[in-house]
């Protein structure tokens, strides 16, 4: 009908098309993807048409005249028409964000209907910065979301969502990729993702119940879409080098500092040679990724294939790593009511690891040690009577050689990562729909590592090469550890929801399911063998026993865990903007004894759209003001859990010469031992302003996981002595978050925007029921030295506190470093008692903020990202770590004190081992310019390639920090107890210059 219409019209306005000609085109949305039933109207001679389904478009116009291009949804646009063929882009209208859809959990959402907080990314917004994994692009891009990332290849980045609820448990937040919960998204390809959901408060959160506390990310990738193929390819290459480095003593200044030490004159101050360790042992890294995939749809059926490549030379020499990723996501219409969706995704990666501990033996190794002798010899510490280094001396230090210590590691690890799910959406109704997906995943790796003992005997004991020392016969020759793991996981949720509409006024969404989910037995095998052949072809003979040379051998496997869970969720809207959201999950867990398995986890959020309300109408300059607020509690089941130990008791005679061992049972069982469960209250402010140029919120939170499981030493009356895990602690996070987003268009041809956030956080331990905590003594220094401390005194502390003796300065009558003691006394540190240690401050920030500005000019864009933190503190493990005969940093040996010198800063040299101090405490606050991004879409004509961006970025190009070390960013083992916030063996933040192209066909 629409059709004749416009056929009538067109002969009615026939005279006025006969004195124009025909202009074609193709009308386009920004990915290139043709619009169809776009209008193109001129506005001069009347005449209209319509675009097809390609976005194509034909139109009697005359040449110069204004043609006026509409769409719902996107920009009107106004060009002047041409005879030559037209390529015409829409923008998305900013209206189109107050019905844009977030994804919650187990459904959709608009988000100006949603009553939570939640932070919605889209691909644009992260893919522009070139890293490997998913989490790491979303650094600085989310309000009340701290990403810890680690530029070492195939790591994984620390994500704490609202500050960190538990000391001891996990503390990584669940994803959600395609509806199937994981803890690890190394596999993904960023390429493939078309959208991130951060749920952030518990009223969103509550729907995950048990695996909820740390948050959830839901990761949605590509699907396909166009109504013909659309092939895109994407080929980067980039260069790497280290953002910061440490500038150490040369050899001379190093032969003064520690000769000044020793009070003697060991070392000659007229040094032959002069090694930077660090030059030594790195090279400008490079990586390269190629992206292709193949989409389209049907009326039936929507595909997607992507597959990635990706290859790194990592700047620590040796250390390589490559990634292969496939992805197959498909969607098939059986029938008007049923809907069958396929994905699958698979991974293989390979590394060659290198020893981080190289980058700690790099920085303490004396300059004045060569790489190699002349007699081609790995250089060691042997200093002799002319005070420089040979082959022949004493030894100056236990400081390997790093070269060497990289040269002989020969290391090899691969992964494969399975997932996959199907999903099968049916209307029953047509407000009713059934939903049923199983998703899976399969994981396993292997490993080996061949270590020349001998060799390495070699070049620790005789440099010189000398015949007469042999290598002792009751030595290994050689040692090899080969390993294994794997697990399967499954998940398979079935769910109903129905939406209705009642009387114009009442909007109805009621969602309730049942989900099972299995995380299967992980299973490790290691064996380490020694005297193996050095051919790698020789290692596994088939038929050959190798019992004889078996050193260690470990099989383990780890516990099943099962979860069976139920769900519901009420959301229901009147009036356009009343808005009310009730959830409630009862989950129940293998983990936990019988009697507490189950728990229940309710949640309630709530909404006024008041820019709908009748007396805002005439208000100007307000297009949308919604305010929030929600409750709810959340589980954290990836907890210590109850383990019977059993020790050797007192021996004892049965008669005759038998003797047999007793047995005791050396722990205590709590049958109480189950989730921690964290309380949420929140509220918050969404906003838009002039035109929606203005966009932003506003959060506040309160959060506080009531019992923390801690480990605890039991009654000495009890007979027993190992510390066990029981609920006794409450730790409590409260702070606020601030989004803000200006965008804003000059003309046709310009555009920009301007954003930021900030978010401040209070962590503490806030309570202990009466218990006796078993004291963590976290943060090893490798040298006797410890830095962090849990136990009953942490009371008030943010947790990962360290716990350290105050520094009190220099004594300016002997140069020694003075502390403070418990009474305020200052003492040098053979006089300090445990006692005298204080808490110095944690590696947890209190604030992390982000910025992001950019501009689009005609075909040009660049945009700039940022990321910084506020008020942690780092310690500078590897300057606190230093032995007899190290070296030291630049700073230190240039102004130290000596008797000529006695206003120094620095101390005067010395050899101890020094206590774990604030002198080597340092401030973590830092911001980093995380990625600029310049790049020009060539003016291509209708043809076989129809987009084509260029590209340059600079990832990490600048950084403003205070700590002297070479990153603030440590993330270490991932633990706030462990060596997490200590730069020691600690792989470096590196900068990138990134070349590239994006093309569509």
């Amino acid at each position: 009908m629409r059709n004749f219409i416009l056929s009538f019209l067109a002969l009615i306005l026939l005279p006025a098309y006969m004195s124009g000609q025909v202009i074609k085109g193709k009308v386009l949305d920004k990915d290139g993807i043709g619009i169809p039933s776009a209008i193109v109207l001129g506005t001069t001679s009347n005449a209209n048409t319509d675009t097809d389904f390609d976005g194509n478009f034909s139109i009697n116009a005359t040449n110069g005249e204004t043609l006026k291009i509409s769409m719902i949804g996107f920009e009107t646009l106004s060009i002047k028409a041409s005879t030559s063929f037209m390529t015409i882009t829409l923008k998305e209208s900013q209206e189109m964000t107050l019905d844009e859809v977030v994804v919650i959990g187990y459904g959709s959402r608009k988000k100006i209907d949603n009553t939570t907080a939640i932070t919605s990314l889209k691909a644009e917004e992260v893919s522009k910065t070139k890293v490997l994994n998913a989490s790491q692009a979303i650094q600085g891009k989310a309000a009340g979301v701290q990403v810890i990332s680690s530029d070492a290849p195939g790591s994984s980045p620390s994500v704490v969502i609202r500050g960190l609820g538990t000391a001891t448990g996990g503390r990584t937040p669940l994803y959600v990729v395609d509806g199937m919960p994981t803890t690890n998204i190394n596999n993904i390809n960023t390429n493939d993702i078309t959208s991130y959901e951060i749920l952030k408060d518990a009223s969103s959160l509550a729907i995950y119940g048990t695996r909820a506390a740390n948050g959830v990310i839901i990761i949605t990738t590509k699907q396909g879409k166009g109504d013909k193929v659309t092939v895109e390819v994407e080929s980067f290459t980039g260069f790497r080098k280290p953002l910061k480095t440490v500038r150490m003593a040369d050899s001379n200044a190093y032969a003064t500092y520690t000769n000044a030490a020793l009070g003697t004159n060991t070392f000659s101050t007229n040094q032959p040679v002069n090694t930077n360790w660090f030059d030594a042992i790195t090279r400008t890294g490079n990586y390269t990724q190629n992206n292709v995939s193949i989409s389209g749809s049907s009326e039936n059926v929507k595909y997607f294939f992507s597959a990635g490549n990706y290859e790194e030379k990592a700047v620590l020499n040796g250390l390589d790593y490559s990634r292969f990723t496939f992805r197959n996501n498909n969607e098939y219409k059986i029938s008007d009511k049923l809907k069958i969706t396929q994905n699958l995704s698979f991974t293989s990666a390979n590394s060659t690891p290198q020893p981080f501990s190289a980058f700690t033996s790099a920085y303490k190794q004396a300059p004045i040690v060569p790489v190699r002798f002349s007699n081609g010899s790995y250089g060691i510490s042997y200093v002799g009577a002319d005070g420089t280094s040979g082959t022949s001396g004493s030894s100056f230090n236990n400081v390997g050689n790093p070269v060497s210590q990289l040269d002989f590691n020969d290391e090899e690890q691969r992964s494969v990562t399975l997932q996959g799910g199907i999903k099968l959406d049916y209307d029953i109704l047509k407000s009713l729909k059934f939903t049923s997906q199983f998703n899976g995943e399969y994981y396993t790796w292997k490993n080996y590592n061949f270590e020349d003992t001998q060799a390495i005997w070699q070049v620790n004991n005789n440099p010189a090469n000398l015949s007469s020392i042999v290598y002792p016969d009751d030595k290994n020759i050689n040692q090899l550890t080969k390993g294994r793991n794997q697990y399967f996981n499954w998940n398979l949720s079935n769910y109903v929801t129905y939406n209705e509409v009642f009387g114009d006024i009442h909007d109805i969404e009621v969602t309730a399911g049942i989900e099972t989910s299995i995380q299967g037995a992980r299973e490790a095998l290691t064996v380490t063998r020694k005297d193996v052949n050095a051919n790698s072809n020789y290692w596994s003979l088939k038929d050959v026993n190798y019992v004889g040379t078996v050193t260690n051998y470990k099989d383990e496997v780890f516990n099943e865990t099962k979860l069976a869970s139920y769900f519901g969720r009420f959301q229901y809207k009147l009036l356009d903007r009343y808005l009310l959201t009730g959830t409630v999950r009862r989950d129940g867990s293998s983990n936990f004894g019988k009697d507490y398995r189950w728990g229940t986890f309710p949640a309630f959020g709530i909404g006024w759209i008041v820019s709908n309300e009748n007396f805002m109408a005439n208000v100007k300059g307000i297009d949308l003001l919604k305010i929030r607020g929600g409750w709810g509690k959340l589980g954290n089941q990836n907890v210590p859990l109850n383990n019977q130990s059993y020790s050797s008791g007192l021996s004892y005679y049965t008669g005759g010469s038998i003797l047999n061992e007793g047995t005791t049972i050396n722990s205590q069982i709590d049958p109480s031992l189950s989730w921690e469960v964290t309380e949420e209250t929140s509220a918050g402010v969404d906003f838009e302003f002039l035109d929606s140029r203005l966009k932003g919120s506003f959060d506040l939170y309160d959060k506080t996981t009531k019992n923390v499981i801690l480990f605890t030493v039991p009654y000495i009356t009890s007979g027993i002595n190992a510390a066990s895990p029981a609920h006794v602690g409450e730790v409590n996070n409260r702070g606020y978050e601030i989004s803000l987003r200006w965008d804003d268009k000059i003309n046709d041809n310009l555009s920009y925007w301007l954003g930021g956030n900030y978010s401040n956080n209070t962590n503490k331990l806030s309570s202990l029921q009466n218990a006796n905590i078993s004291p963590i003594k976290g943060g090893d220094l490798g040298n006797g030295q410890w830095t962090k401390l849990l136990d009953n005194s942490s009371v008030g502390q943010a947790l990962g506190s360290f716990y350290l003796y105050d520094y009190a300065g220099v004594n300016p009558e002997n140069g020694k470093m003075l502390y403070y003691t418990a009474d305020g006394e200052k003492v040098t540190q053979d006089k300090l008692a445990e006692n005298d240690r204080n808490y110095s401050g944690s590696i947890l920030p209190t604030s992390n903020y982000g910025v992001t500005v950019g501009v689009n000019y005609k075909n040009l864009d660049l945009s700039v990202d940022g990321y910084g933190t506020g008020g942690s503190k780092v310690y500078n493990g590897k300057k606190a770590q230093r032995f007899t005969g190290e070296n030291v940093e630049a700073s230190l040996a240039e102004n130290f004190w000596t008797a000529s010198n006695t206003t120094a800063t620095n101390p005067a040299p010395f050899n101890s081992v020094p206590v774990a101090s604030t002198y080597y405490l340092e401030s973590g606050d830092f911001f980093r310019i995380n990625n600029i991004s310049l790049g020009y879409k060539l003016p291509l004509k209708e043809g076989f390639i129809n987009y084509c961006r260029l590209y340059v970025n600079a990832i990490n190009p600048f950084i403003t920090q205070k700590f002297s070390g070479f990153s603030p960013e440590l993330n270490g083992n991932g633990d706030p107890y462990g060596t997490q916030g200590i730069e020691l063996d600690a792989y470096p933040t590196l900068r990138s210059v990134v070349i590239g192209a994006n093309l569509k066909f």
